[in-house]
């Protein structure tokens, strides 16, 4: 199966990034003209939790260069509701320490406010073929 979803330039854009071995922090700018707030919801644009994550899974991978899979999330706290029109720009930070065939995850998106979401898990190594990774 086919995993599509990539969220950079669609549902955020990345406009700073500051990164030290295994930890980073990036500065990204939700995108209010991304298609999944037609659904979630009309008129009233509400980030998906399961985009914010995913957004993690991203820059998890921009800091190791190579493709990763969520392999278990231990812990995911949603603390507000995060919207492109009340927190236009977040801070995304994400902290890795490896493990065998991956890496512990622990991150956050903020901003100078609120905390939005924390997440700690693990990602392994992806296993996606090559020409599936390119799709």
């Amino acid at each position: 199966m086919r995993n599509k979803m990539h969220l950079e330039n669609n549902y955020y854009k990345l406009l700073h990034m500051q990164t030290d071995g295994l930890g980073g922090l990036f500065h990204i700018a939700l995108l209010p003209d991304c298609e999944v707030y037609r659904g979630h919801f009309p008129g009233n644009p509400v980030c998906p939790g399961v985009m914010n994550i995913q957004t993690v899974k991203e820059l998890a991978e921009r800091l190791v260069g190579r493709k990763l899979q969520i392999s278990a999330i231990r812990q995911c706290r949603l603390t507000a509701v995060a919207t492109p029109s009340v927190c236009p720009e977040l801070d995304v930070r994400v902290s890795l320490s490896a493990i065998e065939g991956g890496y512990g995850v622990s991150a956050s998106l903020s901003d100078d406010v609120r905390t939005y979401l924390e997440f700690k898990g693990t990602m392994n190594f992806s296993t996606q073929r090559r020409e599936d990774a390119k799709a």
